[in-house]
């Protein structure tokens, strides 16, 4: 591996984004995402200047509370809610939570069925919530936590996540709500493709990957 992709290594001069290239291409087939993109959660720097990319578009915004889709989610999540001075509410997969929730079906990017449950406490009427997850693929994990919001009065102040692909769930909440990515407009067509030119560095064997965005 070159040292440009040693996941601790600093650049001297850090350009927009440069954190992209830190995460890691999948070697274990089509079951599993097609990259791993908490490899630069790893990094220090990465780790801190995703969460400032991400926090920018909602600087002069009304947020009252970080919301985070189960499991990646949460790590992004708490982090912005931590930079923006915030409370940080979980959005669990069925089966994790003691209290009392709302719950919603949906379908994640694999096309296996799941069920989102979010505690009945917390969302009120106006509510302003920024909802972050770790990636956008399909759209279906977040088009139901969405769901699981505005059904309880809660407003969508934005969404969050390192990447929303332009499937057409991935397109329907972009045009519906104010999101932020690390995603520059010219490297959109590589994550579109499932494949990023940064990972010829790894000098690894990739799987053949079947397109499950549409």
């Amino acid at each position: 591996m070159e040292k440009s992709m040693d996941v601790l290594n600093i650049p001297t001069e850090c350009e927009k984004s440069w954190y992209l290239a830190l995460m890691a291409p999948n070697v274990k087939g089509s079951h599993y995402a097609w990259l791993d993109p908490s490899r630069l959660y790893c990094n220090q720097q990465a780790f801190k200047d995703c969460v400032e990319d991400l926090v920018q578009p909602f600087q002069n915004d009304t947020i009252d509370i970080i919301a985070g889709i189960d499991a990646m989610g949460f790590i992004l999540g708490a982090a912005i809610a931590h930079r923006l001075g915030k409370g940080f509410l979980t959005i669990r997969k069925e089966g994790h939570s003691c209290v009392e929730t709302k719950r919603k079906n949906y379908s994640d990017y694999t096309g296996q069925k799941k069920v989102l449950e979010m505690r009945t406490d917390v969302v009120k009427k106006d509510l302003r919530i920024l909802l972050v997850d770790q990636w956008i693929e399909t759209g279906g994990t977040m088009e139901a936590a969405i769901a699981l919001v505005e059904e309880q009065g809660g407003t969508i102040a934005g969404i969050a996540a390192i990447c929303i692909e332009d499937s057409k769930g991935g397109k329907r909440i972009k045009e519906k709500y104010k999101c932020s990515t690390c995603v520059p407009d010219h490297l959109q067509p590589q994550f579109n493709n499932k494949y990023l030119e940064s990972f010829k560095a790894f000098k690894t064997k990739f799987p053949d990957m079947q397109n499950k965005s549409e």
